[in-house]
């Protein structure tokens, strides 16, 4: 002990460290000695290697399946695997590849016969996931899956396809816009263009701000509404409407000027320029059917009816809206009634 204690400081180092080797090699024995009398050791764990299995392979290529639509069909490749089942022996007379061919596509029809020709490319993941599981053939003699599976549309029928589509746009397009114009039609004679009254109405609302721009408009908007539903003007709003002048009208000069008296035409023919009303009615685009003529004529005839000018009502009334017998007696403004 005195030896240690005076040994070189290098000798101590060493004494010390073999002597903590020493207490830990013991400590470990100890432990491993207790185990052993407390438990057996475990047993060692064996992996037994699966046996190889017997899969072989074919390529199956532009296969067609049906689709849900008749006239298209789905083209399909994909690399079909198999292995006889243990009962069957490699040796078979059976063509083990016809088999597992023949399984594969009927289980690739039974799901595109249900699927639309247009999703070619989704019903290819999903015919991929539905075919890669090995299943047992209907025979019992093979395991059967699919590989790399392709699904698409011929050209030609891809073509089509989108050809289709393009046009079912165009038309929901078409049709969207039909009804909007259809819409503002019906909005715009049946709501807003009903009756002066409510043209009036209408364009004061658009137009609060403009007051005294819409009391002098009053005779226009009228002549609109009453042309819009294809009547007269009604006589309460016959005081806005405007005058004619010899400078507005092509039969001016056959009309009766503000004051009541009649201006002649400039060859001196008191009766109206039938040529005249004729070219009016043509500039304006109306046909011989069209019913804005009589109406016209009628409201030529009421105008200068008040100016004194009966006779002139009576030529436009002869000629353009010639009243039955009973429409005659009814009517009685012809003869100052």
């Amino acid at each position: 002990m005195g030896l240690m204690l005076f040994a070189p400081w290098p000798l101590w180092t060493a004494f010390a460290t073999a002597f903590t080797i020493f207490g830990l090699l013991l400590f470990r024995e100890r432990n491993t000695r207790g185990q052993s009398k407390g438990s057996s050791p475990p047993a060692a764990f064996t992996y037994a290697s699966a046996p190889a299995s017997d899969v072989r392979a074919k390529r199956l290529t532009d296969v067609l399946l049906p689709s849900r639509s008749a006239d298209y069909r789905f083209q399909f490749s994909a690399m079909v695997m198999w292995s006889p089942t243990v009962a069957e022996s490699a040796e078979s007379e059976a063509n083990h590849a016809a088999l597992a061919v023949s399984a594969i596509v009927e289980r690739a029809c039974e799901l595109t016969e249900l699927r639309d020709p247009g999703h070619a490319s989704l019903v290819q993941h999903e015919l991929a996931g539905a075919l890669g599981e090995m299943r047992l053939d209907p025979t019992g003699r093979l395991h059967a899956r699919a590989e790399s599976v392709q699904l698409a549309l011929p050209g030609p029928d891809q073509e089509r396809l989108d050809k289709l589509a393009e046009v079912r746009k165009e038309e929901a397009v078409w049709e969207h816009e039909r009804k909007y114009e259809q819409n503002r039609r019906d909005y715009l004679q049946h709501d807003v263009l009903k009756d002066p009254g409510s043209a009036v109405v209408w364009w004061l609302a658009k137009n609060d701000d403009q007051v005294d721009q819409t009391v002098k408009d009053i005779g226009l908007i009228a002549q609109l509404a009453s042309a819009a539903n294809n009547t007269a003007v009604p006589q309460t709003f016959h005081p806005f409407l405007p005058r004619f002048t010899a400078s507005d009208e092509p039969f001016a000069n056959d009309l009766p000027t503000m004051n009541g008296s009649a201006t002649a035409a400039s060859t001196g023919d008191e009766e109206p320029s039938q040529d005249s009303i004729e070219a009016f009615f043509e500039a304006m685009g109306f046909s011989h059917s069209d019913p804005r003529r009589r109406l016209l004529a009628r409201q030529f005839a009421e105008l200068v009816t008040k100016h004194g000018r009966q006779d002139v009502a009576e030529e436009l009334i002869r000629r353009y809206d010639p009243p039955s017998e009973s429409d005659a007696e009814q009517e009685g403004w012809l003869d100052g009634s």
